[in-house]
């Protein structure tokens, strides 16, 4: 399905929102329509998570990611109370300390500009979930990029790789990697296993150590998943007859899933963003304009700056429950999320028995037990019949209402139709960390933005024209890599960051 991203809407326009692709394996069923989603996603016994596209996420145990039925229901209960309003202020102090870091590294490159933009947004994610999830602080430059005591890779290399061979586990038992018949390439990815595994060792040991020191109201992911493994020792020692916490292996498994949730694709988003500013500098002023203003840059905290930055954040009291359910979010991030969302479709497969969705003109869709369903977000996020003739435009004005003179206007916001606008799915199996992803995203844009301006640094010959043609270029020739979107050749293109005067 990474053909998606390319296509956006085409595929549908030309056979329409559902169409069946007939294999030897199966018929896969395609849909792009924003009711099918909705019922889809929102009924998640009737249509799960395919296993043989999720089992790859398992590679170092089961997670919320991967369990279905009571099993889900248990995980979601145990690591849900983790994201609070007390999370999201440690996620924005954390947020905006190494965004002042990241700002102040890059405007010392000066005329030559950063191409490091996508390596280090991926730092300054790993190092806002290290600190407000597993309660380990870094500095920017000193930190997950750094090689600790003990290890051979650093926790960033480690995870990395992890990360972008993740197909290679489902089809290679990490255990066996380290082999020495394996080629040299597959024990490195073997080797990071087994670092990544210490390093989450590491982890779960100090938080069980610092247990009997833990306030009974200090809740982070960490925190959640180590009271979540002694539930399930007093369970078992209690002879319950079923689970109530969380095994160890569940806890790993939840940490590389939150790493791989929590820190790649809000990266990605941060970096896609960052690039689109620096190729639109009319809506980065327009954001400044805000940011700048004196109620917003008086007390620049969570409680008072997070609700009242309306371009960079938009606050969600729609009466559409989609859009109210997500409370506060960014209407770049928003625009950014639209067009170069982090997945371009959400696999889905029909139960063991029958399943049926009306929609489609009113006509019913019947489905054979365990039909494969991709809903196909790229296609939902770029269809002109809800987001209109300029639907493949970045354009974060979109999201207000237009004034009388057509000019946009920040009070009012606007509410796209429910099942149309899905980054983080849908219904009960939506994304826990919408809420944590927001409040970054908003925290690293009003840190930098009221600092600093961006642009391209051109070559000899480029107008400004000719760069901001080149960075559109560079990120719309991007790809699914393993599993989320990102740009092909981010290093094509360098960033000059200077400090407003």
């Amino acid at each position: 399905m990474g053909w998606a991203f390319q296509d956006k809407y085409k595929i549908h326009d030309e056979l329409g929102p559902l169409f069946i692709l007939v294999t030897p394996a199966a018929n896969e069923v395609t849909v792009a329509d924003p009711d099918v989603a909705r019922a889809v996603l929102g009924r998640r016994k009737d249509y799960v998570k395919p296993a043989v596209m999720y089992e790859q996420l398992n590679v170092f145990g089961r997670n919320l990611n991967t369990v279905e039925g009571d099993d889900w229901q248990r995980h979601r209960r145990l690591t849900a109370p983790s994201f609070n309003e007390k999370t999201s202020s440690l996620v924005w102090n954390e947020a905006r300390r190494q965004a002042r870091d990241m700002g102040t590294s890059w405007s010392k490159d000066g005329t030559l500009g950063t191409k490091t933009t996508v390596e280090d947004t991926a730092t300054l994610a790993l190092h806002v979930l290290t600190a407000a999830g597993f309660g380990t602080s870094y500095s920017f430059s000193q930190g997950v990029s750094k090689l600790a005591p003990g290890h051979e890779m650093t926790y960033r290399d480690s995870l990395s790789l992890c990360l972008s061979n993740i197909v290679t586990f489902a089809i290679i038992p990490k255990q066996y990697l380290s082999s020495p018949f394996m080629p040299r390439k597959l024990q490195r990815l073997g080797q990071a296993a087994r670092e990544f595994q210490k390093y989450m060792d590491e982890m779960l040991a100090k938080e069980r150590k610092a247990g009997d020191e833990r306030q009974a109201h200090t809740v982070n992911l960490m925190s959640a998943l180590v009271r979540a493994s002694e539930e399930d020792t007093r369970s078992k020692e209690s002879g319950h007859g079923s689970k109530t916490g969380l095994t160890d292996e569940e806890i790993f498994g939840n940490i590389f899933a939150y790493n791989l949730a929590g820190h790649e694709t809000t990266a990605n988003t941060v970096a896609f963003a960052l690039v689109l500013l620096a190729a639109n500098p009319h809506y980065q002023e327009w954001v400044r304009e805000e940011i700048l203003h004196p109620q917003s840059i008086a007390n620049m905290d969570y409680e008072s700056s997070f609700p009242r930055l309306q371009r960079c954040l938009a606050v969600m009291v729609s009466p559409v429950p989609q859009l109210s359910t997500m409370k506060m979010s960014s209407s770049q991030q928003f625009e950014t999320l639209r067009l170069y969302g982090s997945i371009v479709f959400i696999p889905r497969a029909a139960s063991h028995e029958t399943q049926n969705f009306s929609g489609l003109d009113g006509k019913e869709v019947v489905l054979p037990p365990s039909t494969p369903v991709n809903i196909n977000v790229q296609a939902l996020h770029t269809d002109p019949k809800t987001w209109g003739a300029d639907s493949l435009s970045w354009k974060p004005s979109r999201w207000f209402a237009p004034q009388s003179n057509g000019q946009p206007s920040s009070p009012t916001l606007i509410s796209p139709p429910r099942g149309s606008f899905i980054p983080w799915a849908d219904g009960p199996r939506d994304c826990p960390g919408q809420k944590f992803a927001q409040v970054e995203f908003v925290a690293v844009m009003a840190t930098l933005l009221s600092s600093y301006t961006v642009k391209p640094v051109l070559c000899p010959g480029q107008s400004a024209e000719d760069g901001r043609k080149a960075l559109m270029e560079m990120v719309n020739d991007s790809a699914i890599s393993a599993i989320t979107l990102q740009m092909r050749h981010p290093q094509k293109m360098a960033l000059q960051w200077d400090a407003l005067l």
